[in-house]
């Protein structure tokens, strides 16, 4: 009898523990890993104002595209919703990814979601733009857990601390990056692929031959002429994790059909 009372004892103190640890969850704990609130491949440059009471970071780009325009995305799957300040965030979106968690998408230049809809991480929200109070086109986020705002995280990684203005720190997108993209073989033979749209970037990778590849994304660099063609127009490419110039993309179209802008 007396094991029997010492059994139910020993139980019922490990599910009195088990409940103490589910019921004390931190934010970083309860997270969704959150990806930077912008297309695969970009890289954009971000800051923080000292004025801005809920840890918000705002994003313009750094890699020689145009920040307004720019597709934003969501940085984690949830229900999005359309909202509208005009003396604030302009038009912007909130997304609530449960477990008390949801991020925030100001200035926007329009919206590219229904209110109330369901979104994946990665899909487009709206387009970067400088509605409201503000000065110029960015994409200010913010993470607010419990409605308190986070120090950002993206890949599970805090950008804190802050820098106070721009071109301190950057941040490349990996978001939609896995995955997808449309596929198309090579042609020609010892194609460099770089890690930038730039003829003066590290190489990557080379192909030796036709290689059937999967872009992702295409984007405007460096001029290339070879082999009677000149284009200036990149492929960013899934599998090797860098760009060629569309010059070997085995298509006509120096812009290639149905392939998004990065």
């Amino acid at each position: 009898m007396r094991s029997i009372r010492y059994v139910a004892t020993l139980l019922a103190a490990l599910a009195t523990a088990l409940t103490a640890t589910l019921v004390v969850a931190t934010p970083a704990q309860a997270a969704p890993l959150f990806k930077a609130p912008y297309p695969c491949g970009q890289r954009w440059t971000y800051s923080h104002h000292s004025a801005e009471v809920r840890l918000a970071l705002d994003f313009v780009r750094a890699d020689g595209g145009g920040t307004a325009g720019t597709p934003v995305l969501a940085s984690a799957a949830g229900t999005a919703t359309r909202h509208y300040q005009a003396s604030g965030a302009g038009n912007y979106v909130v997304i609530d990814h449960g477990g008390g968690w949801k991020t925030y998408y100001f200035h926007l230049a329009a919206f590219s979601v229904a209110s109330g809809a369901w979104v994946n991480q990665g899909q487009q929200i709206g387009t970067t733009g400088s509605t409201g109070n503000s000065s110029g086109a960015h994409i200010h986020y913010e993470q607010l857990f419990n409605g308190v705002g986070q120090n950002i995280v993206i890949n599970g990684a805090s950008l804190a601390p802050y820098p106070g203005g721009y071109h301190q720190r950057y941040l490349t997108s990996d978001n939609g990056c896995g995955g997808g993209g449309t596929a198309f073989w090579t042609w020609g033979s010892g194609i460099r692929v770089r890690s930038d749209v730039r003829l003066s970037a590290p190489v990557v990778t080379t192909l030796p031959g036709p290689t059937l590849v999967y872009v992702l994304c295409q984007k405007q660099g460096d001029t290339v002429t070879a082999d009677g063609y000149t284009n200036n127009w990149w492929a960013r490419l899934r599998d090797q994790n860098g760009y060629m110039t569309n010059i070997y993309i085995d298509h006509p179209a120096a812009q290639l059909p149905g392939v998004p802008i990065c």
